[in-house]
């Protein structure tokens, strides 16, 4: 379709009340809850805000975000401008949340995409209620301790469900919540009980939308049919830059619907508050695709001088400006002011959402008399308590098991944890069969079998990562994983830096983790990817060496629900070793192999991977020559650290100094584990195209070369 040019509103305040007055007597019933869910037949309207209520609630929003930008000399305060009554409506009429519990599961989700206009939503969270936000938090907003940061953050603020900032992360977020709605609605929701059902509501600007990661989650969005996903694009036509003619001139509207969105536009978002409720109303009765609302708004609205230009997009108005703005707007009060009318509107979601919560409860309740086994399953997933002797079910291994791939023995374990964790789900970024990622007992989600767990995320890395962060995010037993070749953790490393920031428990499934993948050549073998993963706070990078190590690092990644996991496993073969264990994998590093006595070897061989193959045998080699050596198997550097200085000294004693790593990769790094005079081997280059034992030879990955560095020590 063909949008025309919008035509801009005025932003006086008599057009605001004519525009609104008179026609904002709108009462939107919520059901009461059911055996059977909503609609039920006793019905309860919020109160009523008249038309003068509203305009001084929207304007209340926007002086709080004016002021608290001012008050920081920092921020953004356009888009919580412009934005307000999108969110006065949305969050005082339709959202259904319980501000005295932020963590309510059938709670309605919001997501500001364009985090960098968080005071809309602090503003919102603090007239709703949250105890998390107070009038003292955002004074305090973007300084040191706040709950009020720079950008919304899931882990310090209340009410917040997924940390966002980098543009279009948060959008594809709002996919992975409207995907895990969906999962959960059709896993547990019976014919005369919907348990299960809520929206999932985003703001996103023209960020947002040029960023790649929005379309590809907005694909993916399309293709499931995620109907209880609705997004509002505050369609402003500015950002830092200058006007979107610069650099933005698609049809947006035209690409959604391509890509199977329904699609509507509320071309006065200013103070056409009836359009705004009839596009909500519209997009929530289109149950088979999402719906993208297009609300055309005027970023810093109010502002005589600065609205509609760059400058009201990241920078306080100025003392003058906010002066001039509050005359505009008819705004007499002082910072921070909130008029005790519209604090006692706002007051009834404080009753109204603790009624919708117990009311939930009850109806889970008659659920769990009849579906006992669901309910079991469904509390599983509600509160992140595994079930008991989960782990056990984890395969195990001995030194006469076969040889194996350390990507074939991960999806042994992925295959065994699908068969006792309700909550584990996940897929691959179209390389499910290289990866071996499949849950065999399981089928694919899709539009028509949403309760199935293998999702396939085709080839959106980017997408992937940010899906499955709220999907951990969603709900603390609902585990996921996803997986693409190691070498493409750079296609999605931002979303796992946020899985690290916010602590969502993503389990990242990375093969073909070195030069060992052979002839695919330097494009597809990871070099530098291990160090620069481990650089990062709040992450696990474990890389197994045989199938018991592989089940101690699913282990780990399981129980480790506050921070991510990254698997690195091998293409090739890979023996199953004496001395690895499930038990010294928890501790990150271990002793493998010591023929020395009281901690005292000649020389320690550390490795990781495939690596750790080449240091046992070596190893052999050097004890049939009488030499003392110890091998040590540092899976997770992180976790190593994390253990007391007596046990790492058991490992590492400091009066041992010939010391020998090897690794494929990089040797940036390791000087801290072989000290000055031990040495790394590594590769300090890119790989080739080449058999991979040709590979490794050619580069001194070899038994050979570590004697020789032995010796040379």
């Amino acid at each position: 379709m063909t949008t025309p040019t919008p035509t801009r509103i005025p932003t006086s305040p008599a057009s605001t009340a004519a525009a609104c007055r008179g026609s904002l007597l709108f009462r939107r019933p919520f059901f009461a809850g059911s055996p059977g869910g909503r609609p039920a037949t006793a019905l309860r309207a919020r109160p009523a805000a008249g038309a003068e209520l509203v305009e001084r609630s929207v304007n209340t929003i926007r002086f709080l975000a004016v002021d608290a930008v001012e008050k920081a000399n920092s921020g953004h305060p356009g888009l919580p401008m412009g934005c307000a009554p999108l969110g006065h409506v949305l969050f005082d009429e339709f959202l259904r949340f319980n501000p005295r519990n932020p963590g309510w599961f059938d709670r309605d989700r919001f997501v500001l995409s364009a985090g960098h206009g968080c005071m809309l939503h602090y503003a919102l969270l603090h007239l709703a209620g949250y105890e998390g936000v107070t009038m003292d938090d955002l004074k305090a907003f973007r300084q040191w301790g706040s709950r009020t940061p720079g950008h919304p953050e899931n882990f310090e603020t209340a009410g917040v469900e997924v940390t966002t900032g980098p543009l279009g992360q948060g959008f594809a977020n709002a996919v992975g919540l409207a995907l895990a709605e969906k999962h959960l609605a059709a896993r547990f929701n019976k014919p005369d009980f919907t348990i299960v059902d809520h929206y999932t509501y985003v703001i996103l600007g023209d960020g947002c939308q040029m960023e790649g990661v929005a379309n590809e989650a907005s694909s993916l969005a399309g293709h499931w049919g995620l109907g209880k996903l609705i997004a509002f694009y505050d369609d402003n036509h500015i950002s830092i830059d200058g006007s979107m003619d610069i650099a933005f001139t698609e049809d947006v509207l035209a690409r959604y619907e391509a890509l199977g969105w329904h699609t509507i536009w509320v071309k006065n978002g200013n103070t056409g508050y009836d359009d705004i409720r009839a596009a909500i109303k519209e997009a929530k009765e289109v149950k088979d695709k999402p719906t993208l609302i297009k609300v055309t708004t005027t970023i810093g609205y109010g502002s005589p001088n600065k609205a509609s230009t760059h400058s009201v997009h990241g920078s306080a108005l100025g003392s003058k400006e906010v002066e001039a703005t509050r005359k505009n707007l008819l705004w007499p009060h002082e910072p921070f002011h909130v008029p005790d009318e519209v604090k006692s509107h706002w007051g009834h979601h404080l009753d109204e959402g603790a009624s919708l919560e117990a009311e939930w409860n009850a109806k889970f309740a008659e659920y769990e008399k009849k579906y006992q086994q669901e309910a079991a399953e469904l509390n599983s997933i509600i509160s992140g308590e595994l079930p008991s002797e989960w782990d056990k079910a984890l395969p195990t291994y001995t030194p006469e098991s076969p040889a194996d791939a350390t990507r074939n023995l991960s999806q042994q374990c992925l295959n065994a944890l699908g068969k006792v964790i309700p909550g584990f789900l996940g897929g691959s970024a179209d390389l499910a069969s290289s990866n071996m990622t499949l849950l065999k007992m399981f089928g694919d989600f899709q539009k028509d079998t949403p309760e199935e767990r293998n999702i396939r995320f085709g080839v959106r890395e980017h997408a992937m990562g940010a899906i499955c962060n709220a999907i951990a995010l969603h709900s603390p037993g609902l585990i996921p994983y996803c997986s693409t070749f190691f070498v493409f953790t750079d296609y999605m490393r931002a979303p796992i830096r946020l899985s690290a920031l916010c602590g969502s428990g993503v389990i990242y499934v990375m093969t073909h983790d070195s030069i060992g993948l052979g002839k695919d050549g330097p494009t597809h073998q990871p070099v530098e990817q291990l160090f620069s993963l481990r650089a990062m706070p709040n992450i696990l990078v474990l890389r197994p060496a045989d199938g018991t190590e592989t089940s101690g690092a699913y282990r780990l990644a399981v129980i480790n629900r506050q921070r991510p996991s990254i698997l690195a496993l091998s293409r090739q073969k890979l023996p199953q070793l004496e001395g690895t264990s499930v038990e010294g994998a928890a501790k990150g590093g271990y002793v493998i192999s010591d023929n020395s006595l009281g901690n005292k070897p000649e020389l320690i061989l550390i490795g990781t991977g495939s690596e750790l193959e080449i240091a046992a045998k070596a190893a052999d080699e050097l004890r049939k020559e009488g030499k003392c050596v110890r091998v040590v198997s540092l899976i997770c550097w992180e976790l190593f650290e994390e253990q007391s200085e007596e046990y790492k000294e058991s490992v590492l004693p400091c009066d041992v100094s010939s010391r020998i790593s090897i690794e494929a990769g990089v040797t940036l790094g390791w000087e801290k584990y072989v000290g000055q005079k031990g040495k790394a081997i590594g590769i300090d280059r890119f790989g080739s195209s080449a058999p991979a034992g040709k590979i490794y030879k050619e580069l001194g990955l070899t038994v050979e070369n570590v004697i020789a560095t032995a010796k040379s020590l």
